[in-house]
């Protein structure tokens, strides 16, 4: 479910909920009736850890003036998962 946001022109903003993608153009303003038209705003997104959220925001601030060196190309770890059918053995590996 997806909250979407309309403008009535008496009583200001008002929300409904819908099913993602199923919201209609207008909708009636729950307190005085009128059709309301639908605004388009941001999404809320959430995040779990702010920390993270804020460390890469610093390590991406701090980019802009110190970028990072880096020596070597980073390393690929092959996968140690047994292909299932025989004939997947014989392709190549990333």
């Amino acid at each position: 479910m997806a909250i979407y946001e309309y403008r009535c022109d008496r009583d200001d903003v008002f929300e409904i909920t819908c099913p993602l993608g199923t919201a209609p153009p207008s909708a009636p303003c729950p307190a005085c009736g009128a059709m309301g038209q639908r605004i388009i705003s941001l999404p809320s997104v959430r995040c779990g850890a702010r920390r993270g959220l804020f460390a890469a925001m610093d390590r991406a601030d701090k980019s802009r003036f110190e970028p990072e060196v880096v020596s070597a190309p980073p390393r690929r770890r092959r996968s140690n998962t047994i292909p299932l059918t025989p004939q997947l053995a014989r392709l190549p590996r990333p």
